[in-house]
């Protein structure tokens, strides 16, 4: 997919000045168009509107588009970004005709933030890298879509919890069975499913957790850590909201699985590195290989405040003793009462500590800060940057 010729110099030429206004770009958009459409307020997590993440990663998506286009050879990873992208927005049921007013409210703000610099030439320039990123999304969408056999227009099923877990601290987890007594959808292990929830005030909110459990039952297990709002910032809306009232009984609206950082069907050796409530990714993926008797290496790599903040140690350590080649380091910064005769190590992981098996396939999910230094430490230890994936909770601002 290619920009005309013309549209192609203009957009090489202004797109310095939309990356470094891409921020104030998008807060004037999102602002332009919750005034406009308070609905959409319910598609859009507000605590990371309210963060700023998503105006972030707005920008950096846009502008990392842009920039292939016109560098193809540029080794922005178009490819991952869009799929990232498609998956999260099929969880939320977003529809085609909802790309018609955020392109406008979008090349709007463009013109807006830069003046009069948005000439006529600009603006169809801009409006062709938009329609064309928008006409990508919508056809993995629609993909996506049919192969899940959901209506966007219908996004949410009705499911039941059915058992609520302690898992650590500020952590647990919620088994789920759908309420029509139906089938669970089938998922891959890594993918998450959205939960939407009517707060207090009338706010309807989404937000994406992992399976976190491979299960043959008709049910699915979501594990969950309750945000605890520091240095000022309020406690995350809807984890309070489902710590305080999601009991057994309570039924929940709940998307079809999505998500592309899966497990692959190879052999190749696995090693999977998590950081905090990161681990349920790990967790799904060792359950499945457990369940499957796999025969390939598994090296599994934990870090975390302490053993009491660790959540499903037990789930992984039943998995693990199932699969004749795992193993499992972990790293605690208090690491108070670890079990004596566990792979525990004090202060913060160390990729170089690691025994890294040759020709391995790795997966991390954790906070932006640990997975930037993961790779760091990945590609120092000679693992090639497409052997490594990665998935982050929230806005992916892994671009910029």
């Amino acid at each position: 997919m290619m920009l005309s010729s013309d549209h192609a110099e203009t957009v090489r030429a202004t797109l310095p000045a939309v990356a470094a206004h891409g921020v104030e770009i998008t807060g004037t958009f999102y602002d332009a168009m919750f005034a406009a459409h308070p609905e959409l307020r319910n598609l859009f997590n507000q605590g990371n509107q309210a963060n700023g993440e998503q105006r972030q990663a707005l920008a950096g998506s846009v502008a990392a588009f842009a920039e292939h286009l016109v560098t193809p050879d540029s080794g922005i990873p178009f490819q991952q970004i869009m799929s990232r992208i498609a998956h999260k927005h099929a969880s939320l049921g977003i529809r085609p005709e909802q790309y018609t007013i955020v392109g406008r409210h979008l090349l709007e703000a463009v013109a807006e933030v830069l003046g009069d610099a948005v000439t006529p030439e600009v603006h169809a320039a801009w409006s062709e890298v938009y329609w064309l990123f928008a006409t990508l999304l919508i056809a993995e969408e629609a993909r996506l879509y049919q192969e899940a056999a959901c209506d966007p227009a219908a996004p949410y099923r009705t499911w039941r919890v059915v058992e609520r877990r302690d898992e650590a601290r500020d952590v647990i987890s919620l088994v789920l069975a759908p309420a029509d007594g139906g089938p669970a959808p089938a998922h891959l292990p890594g993918q998450y499913v959205s939960v939407a929830v009517t707060l207090p005030d009338g706010l309807r909110q989404p937000r994406q957790y992992t399976l976190s459990r491979a299960t043959a039952d008709g049910t699915a297990q979501i594990t969950l850590r309750r945000v605890r709002g520091t240095d000022g910032a309020p406690d995350g809306a809807v984890s309070t909201h489902l710590f305080e009232h999601a009991v057994p009984g309570t039924e929940l609206e709940v998307s079809a699985p999505f998500g592309d950082v899966v497990l692959p069907d190879e052999q190749d050796p696995l090693v999977l590195i998590s950081a905090g409530i990161g681990i349920t990714p790990a967790a799904a993926m060792i359950d499945r290989l457990a369940d499957a008797g796999t025969g390939r290496p598994v090296l599994a790599v934990h870090a975390d405040r302490s053993p009491g903040a660790h959540a499903l140690r037990a789930q992984i350590a039943d998995a693990g003793r199932r699969i004749p080649g795992f193993r499992q380091v972990t790293w605690y910064e208090e690491p108070g009462d670890a079990a004596a005769d566990a792979d525990v190590r004090e202060g913060l992981l160390d990729v170089a500590a690691l025994d890294l098996p040759p020709k391995a396939r790795v997966f991390m999910c954790g906070p932006l800060p640990f997975l930037r230094e993961t790779r760091r430490g990945l590609l120092d230890a000679g693992v090639s940057d497409e052997r490594v994936h990665y998935e982050v909770f929230g806005p992916d601002l892994w671009i910029r």
